[in-house]
Formats: C-alpha cells, structure tokens, sequence
C-alpha cells in the first residue's frame, strides 16, 4: 500500500517518491559537505601545523567552507536533475545554478585574497613606517572586493539574459561624468600613490615643498600636513608632490655651510693668511664638522675684503648648536689675534663715515 502510494501520486509532474529520492540526494550532499568541512578543519589542520610554511595553512583555510558549500550544490543540482519539469522551469534552475557557481567562486576569491592579506600585507605594512601603506591597504582590500563582486553580478546578469552592454555603457558615462566632478580628489589619490611608491619622504623628514620647509607629521591619502619651523601646521594636496620639486632635507649627507667674512682694508697680507689659517684650524677641531674646512680670500669688496669659510656638518649634528659653535670659535679667535671685521663706511672730505 505504502509503495503504491508513493508511486501512483505525483506532485508537479513527479511522483512522491522521486520527490523523495531527489529529497535524499540533497540530504546526503548536505552530509557530505560537514564531513568534508569536519576533514579540512580537523584532519588537514593537523598535517598542516607539522609544516613551518604558511601558504598550506591559508589554503586549508580558506576552502574549507567553499568545498563544502560546493559538495552541498552539487547534490542539490543532481538531485533536481532526477526530477521532470517543463522546459522553462528546467531552463530556469540552470539559470539560477549557473549564478549560485558564479557567486560562489567570487566568495572564493575573496577568501583567497583576505588570507593574503591578513597573512602577508598586513604584516608588512606594519613594519614600515609611513602611515600612508596604513591607509592605503583598507581602500586596497575594500576595492579588490568591490571589483570581484562587480565582476560576478555582470557575469550572472549576462548569463540571465540581461543585455550587460546597455547596462556597461550607462555606467561608463556615469563614472566619466564622477570622474570630471572628483578630478581633484582623483589627482590627489594619485599623488598620494605617488608618495607610496616613489617614497620621496617619510614620517619626521624635514623637506622643503613650495615654498614651505618643514617636517612632515602625516601623511595622508588625499593630503600631506607638515609642521613648518614656525610651529605652524601645513596641509599641502598630495598632487603637489607629483608636481612640484621636493628638496628632502633629512636625507643629505651633510649640510654644507659657506659662510662669509669681512676684514677691514688696513687688515696686513700676513693677517690675512692667519685668518685663513685659523678658519682651517677651528674647523679641525669641531668633532662636528666633515673632513677640514676650506677659507680662501675672495673679493675686494666694496667695504671690506672677504673671505670665504665653507665647511660641512655631519648629519647627525645639531645644525643650529653646531653653527653657533662654529661662529663663537671665529668670533673668540679673531678678536684674540687683533683680526677687524669691516663694516660699511665710506670717505667724505677726508673723514670716514659709516653707511646706514
């Protein structure tokens, strides 16, 4: 009675018991799925954690739950194939079968991808030191999703029988017309790539930049704030940089330092060497300073005959405290040895004047 019952009843277009079968097959998937699931979590977890790689481990990770979504649609889509239906429900089960794959190897992808990124940039970022990478990987991550998923609903649409091209074409005049409205912040999002790429500076380097000298306290994805010698702060657009000459002042090698000093005419050729000498010996002296200073008598100046003093400092020195130094030295030496700086004066009827 009981077989009789399932076989003579049918239920659009299938019998009771097809219904049945069709309804085991999918159960049975279902089953097969949590062991496969079971056996990535448990058993592959284990083989894996023997090894000192990471990429076995992602990998495990990773396709755990789409090998078992997998194994469950694959029941579901032979269990239906054992069923009899018309020809557009049938048409329309493949349909929505072909967009479940599609988007289930999007999801895929973006597991494959979160793993990367959790394993490997995210670490690596962090062991650099502009905030910029910091800033960057989010849009980065959220982007690739956003792409893969995009992909994946074109793909469906056109396999539902959607005209993709119309709907392409309508947003390609769309993102021109954004991109003519944001073509600011666009070039600014460049520059800041630029920064990241090209690496013209980094966090607390002193540069100069359009007029401005300064030490750069963030850098961001859009803008760059620099904290001028004044105190003040400075955002300047990322596209900027991109266009503009950047002088990284941290990265000299030295600050090279040419200073010039004025003697009074009725200074002697013989006061005048020890001047050059004592210049020379100054700068020997200073542990701060790069290899001996140059000082050589250069002009016959309106009102006083020059020297030139160059010297460098080393770059790890105070600029100012070493400069500061150096000026005392001269300073102490030169009026020590009866060595005049001139000043400006001029003669009028026999008398000297000074010049204001």
């Amino acid at each position: 009675m009981q077989d009789s019952f399932l076989t003579r009843n049918s239920y659009y277009g299938n019998t009771l018991q097809e219904w049945l079968i069709a309804l085991l097959i999918v159960l049975a998937a279902v089953i097969v799925g949590r062991i496969l699931y079971w056996l990535f979590s448990a058993v592959a977890a284990k083989l894996t954690g023997r090894t000192k790689t990471r990429p076995d481990n992602i990998l495990i990770t990773t396709l755990k739950r789409p090998v078992s979504l997998v194994a469950t649609l694959l029941g579901i889509w032979y269990g239906s194939n054992t069923l009899t239906f018309s020809e557009p429900v049938q048409a329309g089960i493949r349909q929505l079968f072909q967009i479940v794959v599609i988007f289930t190897i999007a999801w895929l992808l973006i597991r494959v991808l979160e793993a990367l990124f959790t394993q490997y940039l995210v670490p690596m970022v962090g062991k650099t030191e502009t905030d910029l990478d910091d800033q960057l990987l989010p849009i980065l991550r959220t982007g690739t999703k956003t792409v893969i998923w995009v992909m994946a609903i074109i793909i469906a649409l056109d396999n539902a029988g959607y005209d993709v091209g119309a709907l392409l074409a309508g947003l390609g005049i769309g993102g021109l017309a954004l991109a003519m409205a944001a073509k600011d912040t666009i070039s600014n999002i460049f520059g800041g790539f630029t920064i990241f790429t090209d690496k013209p500076f980094t966090l607390r380097d002193r540069i100069k930049v359009s007029g401005y000298d300064g030490t750069v306290k963030e850098v961001g994805l859009r803008s760059t704030r620099v904290e001028t010698l004044a105190g003040t702060i400075v955002t300047i657009p990322n596209s900027t940089f991109a266009a503009t000459p950047v002088e990284n002042i941290s990265l000299e090698p030295s600050r090279k330092i040419v200073a010039t000093l004025g003697l009074t005419y009725d200074t002697t050729p013989e006061q005048v060497n020890m001047a050059m000498e004592t210049l020379q010996s100054i700068a020997a002296k200073n542990p701060d300073l790069e290899e001996n200073g140059v000082a050589a008598f250069t002009e016959f100046g309106d009102f006083s005959m020059n020297l030139s003093f160059i010297y460098r400092i080393r770059k790890d020195s105070d600029i100012l405290r070493t400069q500061t130094a150096v000026n005392l030295a001269i300073l102490s030496e030169f009026n020590s040895k009866g060595l005049e700086f001139a000043f400006p004066t001029q003669t009028l009827n026999g008398r000297f004047q000074i010049s204001q």
